[in-house]
């Protein structure tokens, strides 16, 4: 496994936490289908706590959004086509159940993004509305059927480009990186003219995990830092930013496509944006970057610290193209999966090229 000099500005408390080998989750229920701690949590949400005149507490209210966060309604033939097939056959998306803003555009265009490997997570992310916990029993058939799902929705609703991603499983001892090489290749098969996007975790930094994932050779790998160095112990508390990078740099040089993706608006400030992209530039050569504006799930997840405005999303995108990214996506209603069929529909052959034939 491949290990990493602990972040700087780090709290002392985490640091002791991580030098000790102690997991860190942060002490919120989530997802409908909490698992509360019993012992004293190590990040704490105290300080977003009210206390009212008459002695009682409440959760600070989630801010309201600003005019240019408003989501289109979904429709049109394309999208009702593929949501008939998804609900025919029982077929479930992240789209749906993130409530993504950008559902519509992207299923009329034959994009959607699908989870594998649970829907129990063993990480406690502040930002993030995924139950966590012990996860059932893993169930090792989920490729298959995942490609029968995938050609059901080609072949029925036009589907083009599918970004899969998971949940994180540090109880398995690949963190599940053969099930996820093996849904791969079998959609691979099942659908070749499909294009594929993974969007996956950091394995802990495993090389032999991360190799397993490399070897199915996705169109697109993404993962995402999801935000600035100094903000991982509140945002990602049992991540680490280099570990990250070291995953982006391992999958760039054995020829893959990268990708990555942070949240603003959740307590960073501009000028770490900047530093994010001169690092991720110079320590892992990543070629597509996707910029949104962080919207908190609940009262219970960390709160909104600011509404960026378009004309700063806007800088992001030209200082990101300046800094030789290929394609930026950067806008307030932006994520992961954002226009992620033109990316792969070009990009992947043009950086090939650019890098000599690599992959």
């Amino acid at each position: 496994m491949n290990t990493h000099p602990a972040q700087p500005d780090i709290d002392p408390r985490f640091q002791r936490a991580l030098d000790a080998g102690v997991t860190i989750r942060h002490p919120r229920p989530l997802g409908g289908d909490p698992v509360r701690r019993l012992e004293t949590p190590i990040v704490s949400l105290t300080d977003q706590i009210l206390n009212n005149a008459d002695g009682a507490k409440s959760v600070a209210p989630i801010k309201r959004k600003p005019r240019w966060m408003r989501a289109k309604l979904p429709g049109g033939p394309e999208f009702n086509r593929l949501r008939g097939v998804l609900q025919e056959h029982g077929l479930h998306t992240v789209c749906e159940e993130a409530g993504c803003p950008n559902m519509g555009e992207c299923w009329a265009r034959g994009v959607a993004t699908i989870m594998i490997l649970g829907d129990t997570c063993t990480r406690a992310c502040g930002f993030c509305n995924v139950k966590t916990g012990k996860p059932p029993v893993t169930d090792y058939d989920e490729p298959k059927r995942v490609a029968e799902s995938m050609k059901v929705m080609v072949d029925e609703a036009g589907l083009r480009h599918i970004v899969i991603t998971s949940v994180d499983r540090d109880d398995l001892p690949d963190g599940g990186a053969s099930i996820w090489a093996e849904t791969v290749e079998r959609t691979r098969e099942s659908c070749p003219g499909l294009s594929i996007e993974i969007l996956v975790p950091d394995f802990q930094g495993d090389d032999g995990a991360i190799d397993t994932v490399i070897a199915c050779q996705p169109d697109i790998l993404n993962h995402n830092l999801e935000t600035v160095r100094r903000m991982y112990p509140a945002v990602r508390p049992q991540a680490r930013f280099d570990q990250s990078l070291y995953v982006l740099r391992r999958c760039k040089d054995a020829g893959l496509v990268t990708k990555t993706g942070i949240m603003v608006g959740i307590g960073e400030r501009d000028d770490e944006v900047l530093e994010l992209l001169d690092d991720v530039r110079a320590q892992a050569g990543t070629e597509i970057l996707t910029i949104g504006q962080y919207l908190q799930p609940t009262p219970n997840h960390l709160p909104i610290d600011r509404f960026v405005e378009p004309v700063v999303f806007n800088r992001y995108k030209a200082q990101g193209l300046a800094r030789g990214f290929a394609v930026v996506e950067s806008g307030p209603m932006v994520r992961s999966s954002y226009h992620a069929d033109t990316q792969a529909a070009g990009l992947v052959e043009r950086v090939r090229h650019l890098r000599g034939g690599a992959g």
